[in-house]
C-alpha cells in the first residue's frame, strides 16, 4: 500500500505530549488553533510561545528563534493548513538551515480550525518532497505514535534543520486553551531566556 492511501492512526495530543516530555528543554513555537491546544494541554511553561492569529508564521518564527538562540534547541508544532499557508518560509529555512531547529507538522488532512475542509496534503500535495525541495534534506513522514523519537534524538542532536510530516487522525480532542494574552505570552518567554520585558 503505498503512503498516500495509508490510513493514519497517531492521536495528535498523545504523539505531542510524549514528544515534549523527551525534550523538555526545547524553545516551542506553536501554529495556529490544535497545535497550539496540543502542546499548552502537554503542559504549559516559559518556553512555550503560542501564536493566536498568525496563520502561516510558525516556521518563519521559528527559524528566527533558532538563529537568534543557537544554543537552544527550538521546535515549531503546526498543522498542515498553517504550513500551507506559510510555505515559502520553507524556502528561506532552506537557504540558512540552521542546526537547532525542528519542524513538526501535525497532519490529518484537512483545515481543522475552519470546519475540516480538506486541506492540499490530503489532494496530493507531498509535504515531505516540498520540504526536500527546499533544501530541508532531514525531512520525512512519521506514521507510528513510537516515532517520536526519531524527533526527539534530532531535537537532542542539534546537527542540522529537520522537517517531521506526522500522520494524524482527524479526531478533535477537547480544547485546551492557552493564554491569549501576547503581550503576557511574549515577556514570559522573554523572562525565560533571561530578557528584559518590552
Amino acid at each position: 500500500m503505498g503512503e498516500q492511501n495509508r490510513k493514519p492512526v497517531i492521536e495528535r495530543r498523545a504523539f505531542v505530549s510524549k514528544l515534549l516530555a523527551a525534550a523538555p528543554e526545547t524553545l516551542v513555537i506553536t501554529g495556529l488553533g490544535s497545535p497550539s491546544y496540543d502542546v499548552f494541554a502537554a503542559g504549559d511553561r516559559p518556553g512555550n510561545f503560542y501564536l493566536w492569529g498568525a496563520m502561516g508564521g510558525a516556521a518563519a518564527m521559528g527559524l528566527g528563534l533558532a538563529l537568534a538562540q543557537p544554543q537552544k534547541a527550538v521546535l515549531v508544532v503546526t498543522g498542515d493548513g498553517e504550513q500551507l499557508m506559510g510555505i515559502g518560509a520553507l524556502g528561506t529555512i532552506g537557504a540558512k538551515l540552521p542546526k537547532n531547529l525542528t519542524l513538526v507538522v501535525l497532519d490529518n488532512g484537512h483545515y481543522g480550525e475552519t470546519g475540516m475542509q480538506q486541506s492540499h496534503s490530503s489532494l496530493g500535495t507531498d509535504l515531505v518532497a516540498v520540504s526536500k525541495g527546499f533544501g530541508i534534506k532531514d525531512s520525512f513522514s512519521i506514521w507510528s505514535e513510537s516515532d517520536y523519537s526519531q524527533i526527539a534524538e534530532r531535537i537532542h542532536a542539534r546537527q542540522g534543520t529537520t522537517f517531521a510530516q506526522v500522520h494524524i487522525t482527524s479526531d478533535e480532542p477537547p480544547r485546551v486553551l492557552p493564554p491569549r494574552d501576547g503581550v503576557y505570552v511574549k515577556n514570559r518567554f522573554r523572562a525565560g531566556l533571561g530578557f528584559e520585558p518590552f
